[in-house]
């Protein structure tokens, strides 16, 4: 933690999907932080408490926001007590936090995850309540205050230390009280539509919606509303940071949205009971006005105007007769492709013989990963306008 004309500034890291490091530090750079670097799933960036917030309550594509306090080497446990307990913890916590440490290892001598949440808990108890020495024994102490997530990670014999300051993933936006069987994280839908180079004054369609996720992102993007406005977040109940931050970094957001904007946003599924799902979750979203709903089969699927953008997340099909639907939608979508030649198409899969379904090579394609199933998001780059 630095201090810079008075205010304290905080090392930060956004947590990225594999693929979407990128997506998430434009995103960053756009809200104005300081990135720093970037590596595998985490984008670093320096803050003050009110980009904390507005991190939290604005960013679309990150997983979550942590608060880095240390990074050292840690070749053993006593290293590792040492090092943890020297982290700032009086500068944030309150005496009684309830703190809960998470851990992982790799590449690293210590490779118990227990003994590292272990000692790590003692380190930080220890420092709180100013004792020393993690061979001593250890006392009850109250855990009546506001939760504190600590990720301790050891890769390569060097821990670092971080500060959840999101609580429930960045993606649980708190419109989707509906969702099919399989559904597509909010944060990897707004990271598609943000791929796909569309903008409000292009149509844009998903003929494949489910529960509307990717359609009703598309249009928060579109209308540029804040994706956690409507949520609460760890870090607001840290006694630690002013309250007002987070006030103040609503109030921004709801100031920089854009509820004039003029879009169309078009979705539609074969199944009437998604699609009734979707319009509630787009009501809850605050989109209901600005995305079109139908049911109608991808085959009777008709949007309207030119030089449109389709993105969409097919079914995967992990048994023979789902592997022929897909085949199926695939071979239909190509035959979308050809009837629309102005518009650009987007698909997730996991299919990697999606092209030769589809009847075209795709002009990029992009590794990504929807939970643990990877994926191939498939970019078909029509004409602009």
């Amino acid at each position: 933690m630095k201090t810079r004309g008075g205010e304290a500034r905080f090392a930060l890291e956004a947590a990225a999907t594999f693929g979407l490091e990128a997506v998430v530090r434009d995103e960053l750079l756009a809200l104005g932080m300081s990135v720093t670097s970037t590596v595998d799933r985490r984008v670093m960036f320096e803050g003050t408490a009110m980009d904390i917030a507005r991190c939290n309550i604005r960013l679309r594509t990150a997983d979550r926001v942590w608060l880095k306090l240390a990074d050292f080497p840690a070749q053993d446990f006593d290293g590792l007590y040492e090092g943890v307990r020297q982290a700032p913890w009086k500068d944030l916590l309150p005496r009684n936090a309830a703190v809960v440490v998470t851990a992982r290892s790799s590449k690293s001598r210590l490779e118990s995850v227990p003994s590292i949440q272990s000692v790590s808990k003692k380190a930080i108890v220890d420092a709180l309540l100013g004792r020393r020495g993690h061979h001593a024994a250890e006392e009850r102490v109250e855990e009546s205050g506001p939760l504190f997530s600590v990720e301790v990670s050891l890769t390569q014999d060097r821990a670092s230390v971080c500060l959840d300051t999101s609580g429930p993933g960045l993606h649980k936006r708190g419109y989707r009280a509906e969702s099919g069987p399989a559904p597509l994280r909010e944060n990897l839908a707004a990271a598609l539509v943000l791929l796909s180079r569309w903008e409000p004054s292009r149509p844009f369609a998903d003929p494949l919606c489910g529960s509307g996720t990717i359609a009703i992102e598309a249009a928060m993007i579109g209308r540029g509303a804040a994706p956690g406005i409507r949520r609460t977040f760890a870090a607001e109940k840290w006694p630690t940071l002013p309250s007002r931050v987070w006030a103040d970094a609503r109030e921004e957001a709801r100031a920089a949205e854009r509820r004039d904007t003029v879009m169309s946003v078009e979705a539609s599924d074969r199944d009437a009971g998604m699609v009734a799902a979707a319009g509630r979750n787009a009501g809850k979203a605050g989109v209901s006005d600005c995305v079109r709903l139908r049911t109608a089969p991808l085959s009777a699927f008709r949007p309207s105007g030119q030089f449109g953008c389709i993105v969409c997340n097919p079914p995967y099909g992990e048994r023979l007769g789902e592997r022929r639907e897909v085949e199926h939608l695939s071979r239909e979508m190509g035959d979308l492709s050809r009837r629309l030649d102005t518009w650009s198409f987007f698909v997730l899969t996991a299919s990697t013989d999606f092209p030769r379904f589809f009847g075209a090579r795709a002009s990029k394609n992009r590794k990504l990963y929807n939970g643990n199933i990877r994926c191939y998001f498939y970019q078909y780059f029509g004409p602009l306008p």
